[in-house]
């Protein structure tokens, strides 16, 4: 039996009015190496799991049998919280068990992916990992939206973490009319701008009264970040999933300057870096 190699990208949820229905696929990758092995072993520089309990074996765990295949994994996604690196994990564990089980990639892609979304619990990160580009999740399935060229993306990504289930466990059960109605508005404006490339209208819906406000008090130096991402020279910004990273929108031009106006105003607890999205989503090939 041959090995799989499986490369997927990072992603941001949410986007500002879209709880748990909007994501975007962004050019930073987790990549995980499975190979038919007498034991079990798994091997990386990240600080995670090299057992069993680590996310992306309990996925390939769905499918294939871990106790004889030999891991190794590799990735550019920030562990701090916010940028999908568990929808990665999971996504890539379930696609390299179906390839290694003999599964056409492009069937296995979308087997992976209803297996992330109930792994995960919701299927904003896990849609936009696997498609690429822009998610919105409908009842019957993911639609894909390309970004516009001329947008691009800052990421502040706080050294210090914030547990999902804590993020999860600040939001009500419910909400006032009124803030629903807001979001409805503010993520029309967003497709919009999507669908028409204008950035002008892009940045008039990034605005959110669902969960960035009940969410301030655990991460109040990337709260006070997305009030002041204008003066930094961007866009617009908005909490990136969860949470504590910032996702700064920005024209390209401007991607240089909103770089170092974000390092100085974060230096000393934050991680600045520039990243591109990515209309490619999760990849597989044999290693022969």
């Amino acid at each position: 039996m041959p090995g799989v190699r499986v490369r997927v990208p990072a992603s941001s949820a949410n986007l500002g009015p879209g709880f748990d229905v909007l994501a975007v696929a962004l050019d930073r990758w987790l990549e995980l190496e499975v190979v038919p092995a007498r034991e079990f072993s798994f091997t990386t520089d990240l600080d995670v799991p090299r057992d069993g309990t680590n996310i992306a074996v309990e996925a390939f765990a769905r499918v294939g049998d871990p106790g004889h295949a030999a891991f190794t994994m590799r990735s550019e996604i920030p562990l701090s919280g916010g940028l999908g690196s568990s929808a990665a994990a999971r996504v890539a564990g379930a696609f390299a068990a179906l390839v290694m089980g003999g599964e056409e990639p492009r069937e296995a892609r979308h087997a992976a992916l209803a297996i992330a979304i109930e792994l995960e619990g919701h299927a904003d990160n896990a849609s936009a990992a696997v498609l690429g580009g822009v998610s919105v999740e409908l009842p019957d399935g993911a639609l894909t939206l390309t970004v516009p060229q001329r947008l691009g993306f800052v990421i502040v990504a706080p050294h210090e973490a914030v547990e999902t289930s804590k993020a999860r466990a600040a939001l009500p059960a419910s909400v006032p009319m009124a803030d629903a109605a807001f979001n409805v508005g503010q993520a029309m404006a967003l497709a919009a701008g999507l669908a028409s490339r204008d950035l002008e209208l892009l940045a008039r819906g990034l605005g959110d009264r669902l969960h960035q406000p009940y969410r301030a008090h655990l991460y109040p130096r990337s709260t006070d970040l997305v009030a002041n991402a204008k003066e930094l020279g961007a866009l617009d910004a908005t909490i990136s999933g969860a949470g504590p990273t910032v996702l700064l929108w920005c024209e390209r031009d401007a991607i240089p300057g909103v770089v170092e106006a974000a390092k100085e105003q974060t230096r000393g607890w934050a991680d600045v870096f520039a990243v591109d999205p990515s209309d490619r989503g999760a990849e597989a090939a044999l290693i022969t």
